[in-house]
């Protein structure tokens, strides 16, 4: 007779057999370098029925980058084969769960992974993990019994941002510091987890300290590094500084299903949020079900992604945005550079800054024009505006981002915005 631990150990071990044999079959193509692996849909899909098109819902020309209200990014022709396959079968969700955590943290070189519903998921099943640890409860008892717990959580003034919401899905309270000294000082016998956002352009404390304090108060480190990959390294570079969780978005430059996101650390804690997970019922994580086709998928993607080349992937964005140089670059006041990011976003992005009472029409003019065109391009929403990439950009500035391009794509865009310049030119 097997036991329950032997059944569950032979699931996990079918599961990564048969992931390891189905994806080696499907093969492992770059989308990048060549149109027969573009990032076209498989033929399969070519003769289903266009939804899109049914819907009445547009499709774009993506020059912005792997932004959410864009639908991030494309999966490559493996993934999405690696989605539809994983439709046709049921399994036991939690099986699933278990054994892609087990082949991911492997991969990617951590003690323990869990596929969650998105980066800001992963951010709550991270705090609903480090409030159990804290007061060894139950999942069930968040967030309605957290205020009278250990429910602090330290983060940099400097770091608070929109997503602070899924912390305090957990009813956890977000205690604000700017200096270190401060930080140093906000610990005490309520606080639980202290987060770090990766990507944040301020913050007195670097990310290294910050680690240091926080584990010289036995208190677990919680990173947001939703949107920092490439380099590829990034995804066991934080968890080898010994950060205790760490999520990153699965649908940005992971490119898997947008719906899905990663969550790695140490195990104790990444078995903490497991409880807080779908399918458990009574969990703040049930309403952030993750589908058998999103995790195989997330699966396949960190497959996919350990066989790509940061410099031949840096190589053909950069290839994208000098072909549209090239069309512009006549444009009277024209200056052009290719920017990349520090951290976030670390790709190459096209600024092209010109003066537009010589040129006839504004960046943000220019925007409006591309959208209302067919077929519609999209570019970065930093377009215009001064912030997201500093003294790179300002009101002046056009910002393409090229590594969301398709094959033939960064032509169009090219000659697009060369038309829409020359018209209105004076």
């Amino acid at each position: 007779m097997f036991s329950a631990q032997d059944s569950a150990l032979l699931t996990r071990r079918r599961f990564l057999s048969w992931s390891q044999a189905a994806l080696a079959a499907l093969g492992a193509s770059s989308i990048l370098p060549s149109k027969s692996n573009a990032l076209s849909t498989t033929s399969e899909a070519q003769s289903a029925d266009d939804y899109y098109a049914k819907l009445g819902v547009e499709k774009i020309i993506n020059a912005a980058g792997t932004y959410t209200y864009l639908t991030a990014a494309v999966m490559p022709p493996q993934v999405q084969r690696a989605v539809a396959q994983a439709a046709l079968h049921p399994v036991v969700l939690k099986d699933l769960q278990i054994a892609s955590g087990e082949y991911i943290a492997k991969r990617l070189r951590c003690e323990a992974a869990l596929v969650s519903s998105g980066a800001s998921a992963a951010l709550t099943l991270a705090t609903a993990a480090c409030l159990a640890n804290a007061n060894g409860i139950a999942a069930n008892l968040i967030p309605e019994s957290v205020g009278s717990m250990k429910n602090e959580v330290i983060v940099q003034k400097a770091h608070r941002y929109e997503y602070d919401h899924a912390m305090l899905l957990c009813g956890v309270r977000i205690v604000e510091v700017t200096t270190l000294d401060e930080y140093r000082r906000a610990f005490s016998p309520k606080t639980i987890m202290t987060n770090f956002f990766n990507s944040a352009e301020g913050g007195e404390t670097d990310r290294q300290t910050w680690l240091e304090v926080a584990h010289q108060h036995n208190v677990p480190c919680h990173m947001d590094a939703a949107a920092d990959m490439p380099p590829i390294e990034n995804l066991w570079k934080y968890t080898g500084m010994g950060y205790d969780l760490v999520c990153f978005s699965g649908g940005k430059g992971i490119r898997g299903p947008q719906n899905a996101g990663l969550l790695l650390g140490k195990k104790h804690l990444i078995d903490l949020a497991m409880e807080s997970n779908n399918p458990n019922s009574d969990a703040v994580g049930r309403g952030m079900k993750v589908a058998k086709e999103q995790i195989v998928g997330m699966v396949a993607a960190v497959d996919w992604l350990l066989d790509q080349n940061d410099e031949a992937d840096q190589a053909e964005y950069k290839r994208r945005a000098d072909l549209i140089i090239r069309e512009v670059k006549s444009i009277p006041t024209m200056k052009t550079e290719i920017f990349v990011p520090e951290i976030a976003n670390h790709v190459p992005h096209l600024m092209l800054s010109y003066d537009p009472q010589v040129v006839g029409i504004t960046p943000k003019q220019v925007q409006e024009r591309l959208r209302a065109q067919r077929p519609r391009i999209e570019l970065n929403p930093a377009t215009g505006s001064s912030g997201r990439f500093g003294s790179h950009s300002n009101e002046n500035t056009i910002v393409v981002g090229t590594w969301m391009l398709q094959p033939g794509e960064a032509e169009i865009v090219g000659r697009q915005l060369r038309a829409v310049l020359s018209s209105h030119n004076t």
